[in-house]
């Protein structure tokens, strides 16, 4: 699912998008494209991908989520969930 924001894309950001997958059991990707992403956030995103594979690999799950951070240029025309509606 592809996520994105105009300007900086921040920690509290990356929570809201993590709750919003969490809800969607199915989804296997998060993409956020957005103009900067702080640290923090980064780390929020990839700690929550970590934290799906450990589940899985112990409940025994075939469940995984990719985590794709795209900086730069965010265009209108892109579909995608913005952020700020969340």
């Amino acid at each position: 699912m592809l996520f994105k924001k105009r300007g900086v894309f921040t920690e509290e950001d990356a929570r809201k998008v993590i709750e919003f997958v969490s809800q969607r059991a199915d989804e296997r990707e998060i993409i956020v494209m957005a103009e900067a992403v702080t640290d923090e956030a980064k780390r929020r995103l990839w700690d929550y991908a970590r934290g799906v594979q450990l589940m899985a690999d112990m409940t025994g799950e075939d469940r995984s989520v990719r985590v794709e951070i795209l900086e730069g240029y965010v265009s209108e025309h892109v579909k995608g969930v913005d952020v700020d509606e969340l």
